[in-house]
This record gives structure tokens, sequence and C-alpha cells, in this order.
């Protein structure tokens, strides 16, 4: 057994992998075990697996439970030191785990890392989902070097240093298992979205590092589960994201943090009525009554977090409104950002 194991989580994406696990096979077999861990699908996934790649260890569920929770219960089968966590839809390129894993490696108090996250439909942009490494704005709302909002910017190697930064993408997130079980893992609560930010974050608050090493390239294609303008994406985003400030905010922040996302949750809500996104605009409603219903069940995790906080202020957790700088001050990319 090797020390690496990379995990795709799949739910009915055979075509992806069709496309992009041969890359993954290829670049990946020195260095890792390739295994799939497939939701419940029903496009044939499973048996295509078996017949084509025989060679890739599946991990099989009688039900679909999502990403978050699809990943816990992969993990907890598996023994390998680094877990990689990647997207059906990513294509890799050759030598892409050796720098990621000696980062983890080589310094013990970091527990993720990722790589520089591309564009597969225009190789020299950044991807939406990663990009260069992630941050966090004082309102929750989250941002890439190399990506703010919509705006994703050309990869002209300006964030070719590695860097510490508050997430790693899930689309290709490099984890110490210790540390992912010792964190308690992704919240199987969220389903997806937001939910590798929160385990971030939660690793951050409890003094480790995350780190993007952009000597590592990978290729990503997005949008594969649910596309961006899907209204349940827009339900999880916001609900999740509010659900994971109220966990690993500390008490100083938290109320004065949450009256001013009522205010713009529901600015968000009304251009999305003005741009006659029908079913956006309702999700916004459906996501903040979601949150106000199941916002209790997460006091014992917050407790926890906030106790056990060794750093509760990560520096990653930008002091500033990333809308200020977007929308007011006209700065759509990260360099000219205030750092």
């Amino acid at each position: 057994m090797k020390e690496t194991a990379v995990i795709i989580l799949n739910w009915n994406g055979w075509k992806m992998m069709e496309k992009y696990l041969p890359s993954v096979i290829a670049y990946s077999k020195d260095d890792a075990d390739v295994i799939v861990a497939d939701n419940a699908s029903t496009d044939g996934s499973v048996e295509n697996l078996k017949k084509k790649f025989p060679d890739v260890k599946l991990i099989l569920f009688q039900k679909n439970y999502g990403f978050a929770e699809g990943y816990n219960k992969a993990i907890e089968q598996v023994n390998h030191h680094y877990i990689v966590l990647l997207n059906s839809d990513v294509e890799v390129t050759p030598g892409w785990i050796v720098p990621l894993v000696s980062v983890l490696s080589n310094n013990p108090e970091v527990a993720a890392c990722q790589p520089k996250l591309l564009s597969l439909r225009s190789k020299h942009y950044f991807e939406y989902a990663g990009a260069s490494g992630g941050y966090i704005d004082k309102y929750g709302y989250p941002f890439c070097r190399g990506r703010i909002f919509n705006t994703v910017e050309k990869d002209q190697k300006q964030y070719d240093e590695p860097a510490d930064i508050l997430w790693a993408t899930g689309a290709c997130l490099v984890i110490k298992r210790d540390d992912y079980i010792n964190a308690g893992g992704l919240d199987g609560r969220f389903f997806a979205h937001n939910e590798e930010i929160d385990l971030c974050w939660r690793l951050r608050l409890a003094g480790k590092r995350i780190v993007c090493q952009p000597e590592s390239v990978v290729y990503h294609l997005g949008g594969g589960t649910l596309p961006k303008d899907n209204p349940m994406k827009t339900f999880l985003n916001f609900r999740n994201n509010l659900t994971m400030l109220y966990k690993n905010l500390p008490d100083a922040q938290l109320k004065k943090v949450m009256r001013a996302r009522f205010w713009l949750d529901y600015l968000a809500a009304f251009q999305f009525l003005l741009s006659r996104h029908w079913g956006d605009f309702k999700a916004v409603f459906k996501a903040r009554k979601a949150f106000k219903r199941w916002r209790h069940d997460f006091d014992a995790d917050r407790k926890y977090i906030q106790q056990h906080a060794v750093n509760p202020t990560p520096a990653e957790c930008v002091p500033y409104s990333i809308l200020w700088y977007y929308y007011v001050r006209g700065i759509h990319t990260f360099s000219k950002l205030k750092h």
C-alpha cells in the first residue's frame, strides 16, 4: 500500500471519469493508490469502471451521501497517510502529486494543501472553484488568488509562489488523514458546497496551516454536478455559508457579521429578482429559513470549536469587505487588494 490515496467521489459521473480518469491513473500510479467511491450511481458507472479500469479500487455505497458525508465514509475505509479528494472532472499533469505531498511531509504544522487550479475550458485561465488558494472576507464571502466573485484572471504566473491560505479547493484537496479525522472531517449535514471551507477553517482555528503549492498544476472542468445558476446550488451556498460562519466566527464578531449578512443576503435576493432569476431569488429566502431552523443543531459544534481555538482570527480571514473592494472601488484582481 502506498502512503497516498487519490479518492474520486462519483455519482452518475461515468462520462466524466471515462474522459479524465485515464490521466489520473497515468500520472498517479507511481505515487498513489487510485480509488473511486461511488454514491449509488445509476448510470452504469460501477459496471464500466470494473470493465475499463479494473485496477482502480472501488468503495461502493448503497445510497447517495453527497460530497461531504461520502468522503467521510470513504476515508474511514482507507489507511493511507495522505488523502487526495479529487473531483471526477479534473485532468492532472505529470508529477502533480509529489509537490503536494512534499509540503505535507516536510511541514508538520501543515494539514492540507492544494495545487494551482486552472480551467479545462480555457487552460490559460484560473478555474473558479479554487484558483491559486482561497481566503474569506469579514462577512464570510470566499475569494481566491486568481478569482474574485465572477472575475477569473488569466494565469500569468502572478500567483506561482507557495502561500498560506484559509481554504483549499474541494476539487483537489490534499490532506493528512490524521488531521482530517481529528478535525471531524467534512460536515456531512452540509451535503455539498462550503464544506471544504468549513473544514479548512476549523483546521486553521486549531493552529494548523493550509497551503497552496502552485508547483503542482491540475485542470478542472467545473459545474459537473450542479451548474452555477442552479437554484439548489444557490440554496446550499447561502445556507451552508451562514452555518459555517455560525460555527467558526469568534463571539466578538458573530452578532455583527450575522446582522450585516441579513441585509446583504436580501440585497443579493433583490439582485436575482431584478435579473429575473426567480429560482435563485426564492432559494435565498429558503436558505435563510433553513439556517434559522437548524442553527441550534450546531450549538455543540460551535462551543467545541470556540473553546479549542488556538488561532481564533486567522490572518487569511481578511478584515475588509471584498464586496466593497469589488463593487465600490472596482478592484477585481487579488494582487490589487490590501494585503
